[in-house]
């Protein structure tokens, strides 16, 4: 599949979503409501998502849409886009730069391309798979073989002890050198482009992990769920343990302490 339109068409919208979302960065009181799950959004978030929403509608009027600020339209045709405007919204709207754009397109509900934009930092990752870039340099993961020499993110270590087995999460913190809190999309760009060793998230939605996939793959990590199950491919809650594939089944071990992984 020749991937260049939508490649280009990526360029596009990472420049509209960024000239919605920096003027309100950074800014003395800026609106934040909360949402039926309790968790924050701006004017920033729905103005950012309806303007790359406007433009995928003009350019491929026959492909899907699902965002989280906006829902779903087409969710079954041939190729949808998945869009989340500002993944880390509580950085955002703590002044800190760790926030992305996350962009995904799917084809016959396969993740082939997946972007991770950090318009302050002006950082853009692509994938597709087979290769990431982050400002058009290939990047690769970092080698990983002693989990006692690896750094691991996560968006929030409070999470893992509500959606998933507490005792092993905190089992694997003390098994690594370092743990940092550098999450949502920015984590697994640090991860991506080889400056930590391991990302996860227990709970997840389709806009939060689908884009990060072909990302992932194409810098060559492993991902898959917190049991070590491959993702499921569709637009409810999921999870992601992301890291070098010389380490993942430790990890997945460590992470599930019962050997019996939900289903």
């Amino acid at each position: 599949m020749n991937l260049d339109p939508f490649i280009a068409a990526v360029h596009e919208l990472t420049r509209l979503s960024s000239d919605a979302i920096l003027p309100h960065f950074g800014r003395p009181g800026v609106n934040v409501e909360q949402k039926a799950d309790a968790t924050p959004v701006t004017l920033a978030d729905r103005e950012a998502e309806r303007v790359m929403r406007e433009w995928i509608e003009r350019q491929f009027p026959t492909h899907g849409i699902v965002g989280e600020e906006h829902g779903t339209v087409r969710p079954d045709a041939e190729f949808v886009w998945v869009l989340d405007p500002i993944d880390g919204t509580k950085s955002f709207i703590t002044a800190v730069p760790l926030f992305t754009t996350l962009i995904g397109l799917l084809h016959q509900g396969r993740p082939v391309l997946g972007v991770i934009h950090q318009p302050v930092l002006k950082q853009l990752m692509i994938g597709d798979g087979r290769q990431t870039t982050l400002n058009g340099t290939p990047v690769r993961i970092r080698p990983a073989r002693d989990l006692s020499t690896t750094t691991l993110l996560t968006s929030d270590p409070l999470l893992p002890g509500r959606h998933q087995d507490p005792q092993g999460f905190d089992a694997l913190c003390r098994r690594v050198r370092l743990v940092r809190t550098f999450g949502d999309g920015y984590g697994y760009l640090l991860l991506a482009s080889g400056w930590a060793d391991l990302m996860m998230d227990p709970i997840m939605n389709a806009w939060d992990l689908l884009p990060l996939i072909p990302c992932l793959e194409g810098a060559g990590a492993r991902i898959t769920d917190w049991q070590g199950r491959p993702n499921r491919i569709g637009f409810g809650e999921a999870s992601a343990v992301a890291c070098a594939p010389e380490i993942h089944d430790e990890v997945i071990r460590i992470l599930n302490p019962a050997g019996n992984p939900p289903a």
